[in-house]
């Protein structure tokens, strides 16, 4: 029997993320999730006359594949994929499984060579594509956010379905201020972080990138930042698992890291030269989104939240930075989180997780949730940690 709710999620991916148009191509790319909701974007890819092409994984597969890659086959997987790509006009990602950890035993020198040698697929995906990538509500996410499966399917389909129109004023306000910002400072607990994004640019993200989605985007100029800054949000990397992160930068570049996984941590920051370089900085805005999950399509969308990037950055509002990784790194600064400050050249932006220009505070979440219809509220939130 087909959940009513896929239906409603698989419009929101093709019209609203995508916006696909009669005749594109676009490629399904889907790991461990229920046949029911590729078939549901595939009837709505049909609904706009577009062309669905499937693409189906298991993550058991996929790290039986990662502990034996070798250089040659890598090199044909990437001539495959990325002849592919490049016939379709968009791409709908969704990522399943049962065990959030499948990559956790897989070397690192395997992991780096994969990230690398398949680096130019997602490159071209992102930025030849109109892509839309979602995490699939499995009992392993239900079990990090500490809730039932039940609770956590409504949680996510309440924060995927989300009316994003809602946040187009508040996001268009942020992006033309981040335009138009040189220094910025951040401050909070064990945080003091100073850098310039002068004529880098911001991108606004309302579900067109990922969902669920609420933030906007910008990045340091590569040598600019100076400071520490501790992230009190837990995150997954490569399978590993990282709590009580706290980086020092000098001239751009992490010279100190710390985090209960010291070693692997500075292992990946080690991958290639531009690891340890900054490649995005961003402010999240979801008001669904309150506390973390160790999922960072959730985690870097909290209301109240920062997140800081070491690797990869992105070619608009990029810095131009290179690098096989991508790690978003989260901080929260709610009150209950400990609070702290965004300042854009001296002039307080955003104090304890609430914007305080009068254009910026409808993107606070009594605002958001304010305009938003009714919903029924079936647990609310992943529980704090």
């Amino acid at each position: 029997m087909n959940d009513p709710r896929y239906d409603q999620l698989a419009e929101v991916l093709v019209g609203h993320s995508t916006q696909l148009k009669a005749d594109e191509r676009v490629l399904i790319d889907a790991v461990d999730v229920p046949d029911e909701i590729v078939i549901a974007i595939i009837r709505a890819v049909r609904s706009k006359k577009g062309i669905p092409y499937v693409q189906l994984h298991h993550s058991k597969i996929n790290r039986e594949l990662a502990l034996s890659a070798s250089d040659a086959q890598l090199e044909v997987s990437r001539t495959l994929d990325l002849a592919r790509i490049k016939k379709m006009q968009a791409y709908i990602a969704l990522r399943g499984g049962h065990n959030m950890m499948e990559m956790a035993d897989v070397p690192e020198a395997n992991m780096t060579l994969i990230a690398g040698k398949l680096r130019p697929v997602m490159d071209h995906r992102i930025n030849k594509t109109k892509w839309v990538v979602l995490r699939w509500p499995t009992p392993s996410l239900a079990q990090q956010a500490q809730m039932s499966s039940e609770a956590f399917e409504d949680f996510f389909f309440r924060v995927c379905t989300l009316d994003y129109s809602r946040m187009l004023p508040g996001m268009k306000a942020l992006k033309a201020l981040m335009d138009k910002t040189d220094q910025v400072r951040i401050v909070g607990p064990d945080t003091d972080l100073r850098f310039s994004i002068k004529g880098i640019g911001a991108v606004a993200c309302g579900g067109d990138r990922n969902i669920p989605d609420g933030e906007v985007f910008s990045c340091p100029v590569k040598h600019s930042v100076e400071g520490h800054v501790y992230f009190n949000a837990p995150t997954i990397y490569q399978g590993s698992p990282f709590d009580n992160v706290r980086l020092e930068l000098h001239e751009g570049k992490v010279v100190n890291a710390t985090s209960t996984n010291t070693k692997k941590m500075n292992e990946i920051l080690d991958s290639d030269p531009g690891a340890r370089f900054i490649g995005e900085f961003a402010i999240g805005f979801n008001p669904h989104i309150l506390h973390p999950i160790r999922d960072i399509l959730f985690d870097e969308k909290i209301a109240g939240s920062f997140h800081f990037t070491p690797g990869q950055a992105y070619s608009i509002g990029g810095n131009g930075n290179k690098s096989r990784i991508h790690w978003d790194l989260v901080c929260i600064q709610r009150p209950e989180y400990g609070g702290g400050e965004i300042w854009f050249d001296g002039k307080l932006i955003r104090k304890d997780g609430q914007f305080l220009p009068p254009a910026l505070q409808t993107l606070n979440p009594e605002q958001l949730l304010a305009s938003a219809p009714s919903k029924k509220n079936s647990s609310g939130q992943p529980r704090k940690r």
